[in-house]
């Protein structure tokens, strides 16, 4: 954002030690726009093509940067900047470090990538990290269906949410779970669909 400042070290009032070179009665100033700074450092870099992980994701500057700049560059943006899960529980003092979150998701797809019928969705919302989705799930007797997915959340220590297969009005209800639970549930939940 570019501020017309004429006024500045005009005037008496102006201390010492706040006096610097007069500028210009049209001089610019620019002060830096916290919202384009974080869009730009939740933005992948490169194009890797289709990512059939989460790990294939992890291409922006929030993933590579120091761990300490990137939480305060998102508390400066604020608590309702879009962002990745466990830079949210990273923030909240839920994770120990930006590695710890992305172990869960590895340890995730690592089940999930491994089993027919589970795909990688790496469109979500600006910042996150993405979504599986058991795509037998989708189609039933009743017509189409939102299928099974598995996703990431801050929202409890266990990082993983499952939503099962949805048909019919009325909002799915996540089911939270720890990645360990899901290997220990993974069978039922896909004869469920």
């Amino acid at each position: 954002m570019t501020v017309l400042d004429p006024n500045r070290n005009a005037g008496p009032s102006a201390t010492a030690a706040e006096e610097l070179p007069r500028q210009r009665d049209h001089a610019l100033r620019v002060v830096p726009m916290m919202a384009l700074e974080w869009s730009q450092a939740i933005e992948p870099a490169g194009s890797a093509g289709l990512a059939t992980e989460p790990a294939q994701t992890r291409r922006a500057w929030i993933h590579r940067a120091d761990e300490q700049q990137v939480l305060a560059l998102y508390r400066a943006v604020g608590g309702d900047a879009p962002a990745p899960w466990w830079l949210r529980a990273l923030d909240r003092g839920g994770l120990p470090s930006r590695a710890a979150g992305f172990a869960v998701e590895d340890e995730v797809s690592d089940l999930l990538a491994r089993r027919p019928g589970w795909v990688f969705v790496p469109w979500a919302a600006d910042g996150e990290v993405g979504y599986w989705e058991f795509v037998p799930s989708e189609s039933g007797v009743c017509g189409p269906a939102e299928p099974t997915t598995v996703q990431f959340t801050d929202r409890h220590p266990g990082w993983v949410d499952v939503l099962p297969a949805h048909r019919g009005p009325g909002p799915r209800r996540p089911v939270a779970v720890t990645p360990a639970r899901l290997r220990e549930r993974i069978e039922e939940l896909e004869r469920i669909a």
